[in-house]
């Protein structure tokens, strides 16, 4: 083999996603995010030249639509236009979200970068800054929205050539979080006889084998909840013995983030307003990275302001006083380094930091949800000889049980389900799990349960008082 090198590989931009969902947050917010995904894609671009890259590849879904805006459409011309002056080569496929059926504007593109059709599997070589060939890429596009073939089964390396690469956007093993759009195994891209396979369509990014390396890069940018924790790319080294260090590159400019607050121990709203404001505090500091945070907050434990939370109008007011709170006292994270990425260190994770980012970053509350009960020993409770504990035991019986669960909610909701116009929405709210309705429904009926035996006690208790 000759000279090493170093790629970038990058997937699901989703350039232009249209973040739904957002009427309640302030201006401030909502325009970060519709531009979060747009400065992810600078971000790629300073990552690529200021690391050095000789060449970038991006796995799909470069646009959230087939349908792709002009916007987004000049805003990656621009960029890639500034990797052609670097001299960094480009290379892309289209996934699912914006395969080639869609409508797109005829546009110029720079001539280092390589967008592979749709037909056949494509072999295209890509040069070092040496002008030798450092690898062979090999790639196909998304003819349209659904392709459930099996395109990995189409790639086959060439016998010669010092790096065989293949660009696959599909689904690994049959992940029933994505849709099974390209199935294909691990097993039968470990076999094929490619170095490194450069994944997209799962957005969370994984190293899923190594010699050969099979990776999915995850998504540039969190889009919403469950799109957590840092998000951009692999900067990838591969030495003159083929030996492959992957280095990740933190592109985001907004992180999603999750954190538990247990209500146990705490009397009072404000002492309970106080330990979720130290724990976004902490949070800021270990894991934002300097950036504004989009937060959702899990209450959990036992203790005595469960009775408050079962309120749905007292947890929407404690989000509202939340979220005042958190963006008026003082900045919640550090201010991360302003270096540029240099040389690649192995397993580190790298970040650009531009003006924006010295700015305050903000915290906002997305969502807030209790997974709170009472201040009861429910195990003790379900072994007593009492209708509390019949009933605790039943609703534990039907938690590992989804098809008895599943006739008694059909029982429990038979007169909703004989109305036709609350049919189809009832329908809709049972193809979720409900092991969750059924342990809040639980805690609910025990603690109110325990309240009224207490109170029972209390009136059968014989006064302590003389008579007369």
């Amino acid at each position: 083999m000759g000279a090493g090198f170093r790629f970038i590989h990058a997937a699901d931009l989703h350039v232009d996603s249209p973040f739904r969902g957002l009427s309640e947050a302030p201006p401030h917010v909502r325009d970060a995010l519709m531009s979060s995904t747009f400065a992810a894609v600078r971000r790629l671009t300073e990552t690529a030249i200021a690391s050095k890259a000789d060449f970038v590849i991006i796995a799909g879904d470069l646009y959230d639509s087939a349908d792709r805006s002009l916007r987004a459409q000049l805003a990656l011309q621009r960029e890639w236009r500034k990797l052609h002056a670097a001299g960094v080569q480009l290379f892309v496929i289209h996934g699912n979200h914006d395969h080639l059926a869609g409508a797109r504007a005829k546009l110029a593109w720079p001539d280092s970068v390589k967008i592979f059709g749709s037909q056949d599997v494509e072999c295209v070589p890509a040069y070092g800054k040496n002008g030798e060939v450092a690898a062979y890429i090999y790639g196909i596009s998304y003819g349209a929205r659904a392709v459930t073939e099996n395109l990995a089964s189409r790639y086959k390396p060439r016998s010669d050539g010092p790096y065989h690469i293949a660009m696959l956007h599909g689904n690994v093993d049959g992940d029933g979080a994505h849709d099974p759009y390209a199935p294909c195994s691990l097993a039968q891209l470990a076999g094929a006889g490619f170095q490194y396979w450069a994944l997209g369509h799962v957005h969370n990014r994984r190293v899923l084998h190594t010699y050969p390396h099979i990776v999915y890069a995850g998504n540039t940018q969190g889009r919403h909840s469950r799109e957590r924790g840092a998000k951009g790319c692999y900067i990838v080294d591969v030495s003159d013995t083929r030996e492959t260090t992957l280095t990740f590159a933190a592109l985001d400019t907004i992180r999603w983030e999750e954190m538990e607050v247990s209500i146990a121990g705490f009397l009072t709203e404000q002492a309970l307003l106080d330990a979720i404001e130290r724990e976004a505090a902490v949070l800021m500091r270990a894991r934002s990275g300097g950036r504004p945070v989009m937060l959702s907050i899990k209450l959990v434990g036992r203790g005595v302001m469960h009775k408050r939370l079962v309120d749905a109008a007292f947890l929407g007011q404690l989000r509202e006083g939340l979220r005042e709170r958190l963006n008026d006292n003082e900045p919640l994270g550090e201010t991360r380094d302003d270096g540029i990425y240099g040389a690649a260190g192995r397993g580190q994770e790298t970040a650009l930091g531009t003006q924006e980012e010295q700015e305050r970053p903000w915290c906002w509350i997305h969502t807030i949800d209790a997974e709170t009960g009472a201040e009861l020993d429910i195990d003790a409770l379900a072994r007593e000889d009492s209708f509390a504990g019949e009933l605790l035991r039943l609703s534990m019986a039907l938690e590992g049980d989804g098809e008895e669960r599943l006739s008694l909610e059909e029982e429990a909701l038979a007169p909703l389900l004989a109305n036709p116009r609350l049919r189809k929405h009832i329908r809709e709210r049972m193809d979720v799990d409900t092991s969750k309705w059924l342990l809040q429904a639980r805690e609910l009926a025990a603690a109110l349960l325990t309240e009224d035996d207490k109170e029972m006690t209390v009136l059968r208790e014989p006064s302590t008082r003389g008579e007369g």
